[in-house]
């Protein structure tokens, strides 16, 4: 045995320290909810939940937008069902006009309230949705997902020739009512187009919102899987952490009182 050198106490030191170590690793894991505490704990697992934890951002960022596209379609169809309301209205006085019964002052009255109803479909094509056109007839992009995927969200031109047509008619006139008949006629047909576009869009948005929500869970799960503690199996190497960081300093200070058995060699 020999006094310069304590081989005992420094392998007892060193184990120490390994096992201080792990028990401060194993304290902040606890502490913080996180395995990965430090990129040198999993490198390559911080490298995989970086990148996936990117896409849940940009997956939400999409589904944002989804969201958004469907409520301008549904905002689009709230104004088309009374669109819808007063183009029956407008054919159902075209066809009162044409009543052999009434004068020409009936007349006026009926061309009264259908210029009033033609107005308010004109109005209706200048309305916007946070600033952007709901009834210019635009084709819009919506993002449907994190790399940039597009759904092609057909547009509504309430601007078009069928609607203004029939909402500049006059039923002032017979002749002038049965042709106003014909073209509410084709105004709502049109419409009824529209709106089955416009429900279209809303599905498709749907399925596209659905499979990003799904998509979003499944990156979380698999994020956690990589980087969230699991508290029970961590509290076990906790608890065993401790034990060896206790043995580990009684055993040094064993290692460290061995010397001291040499003195009495030269007493």
């Amino acid at each position: 045995m020999v006094i310069n050198t304590n081989t005992s106490a420094l392998n007892a030191a060193t184990q120490l320290d390994m096992n201080s170590a792990n028990l401060s690793t194993s304290l902040a894991a606890l502490s913080s909810g996180s395995k990965i505490t430090s990129p040198s704990i999993d490198p390559a697992g911080l490298a995989v939940s970086m990148q996936m934890s990117a896409q849940v951002a940009r997956t939400g960022a999409a589904q944002d937008n989804v969201n958004n596209a469907i409520s301008f379609n549904q905002t689009q169809d709230g104004y088309l069902q009374q669109v819808n309301t007063a183009l029956s209205r407008m054919s159902e006085l075209a066809v009162q006009a044409q009543d052999v019964t009434k004068t020409t002052s009936d007349r006026q009255l009926y061309q009264q309230e259908y210029t009033t109803l033609g107005s308010y479909v004109d109005n209706v094509k200048t309305q916007s949705f946070n600033g952007v056109s709901l009834f210019n007839g635009a084709t819009l992009n919506v993002t449907t997902d994190g790399q940039g995927g597009t759904f092609a969200n057909v547009g509504v031109n309430l601007g078009s020739t069928t609607y203004s047509t029939a909402t500049g008619d006059s039923v002032s006139s017979i002749s002038g009512a049965q042709k106003a008949v014909k073209d509410t006629v084709a105004a709502i047909q049109q419409l009824a187009s529209d709106r089955a576009s416009i429900g279209a869009n809303e599905e498709t948005l749907g399925f596209y919102n659905a499979q990003l929500s799904s998509l979003s869970n499944n990156l979380q799960a698999a994020t956690s899987q990589i980087t969230d503690v699991d508290v029970a199996t961590e509290s076990t190497n906790y608890a065993k952490q401790n034990i060896l960081v206790q043995s580990s300093t009684a055993m040094l200070a064993q290692a460290n009182a061995m010397p001291q058995s040499l003195l009495r060699l030269l007493s």
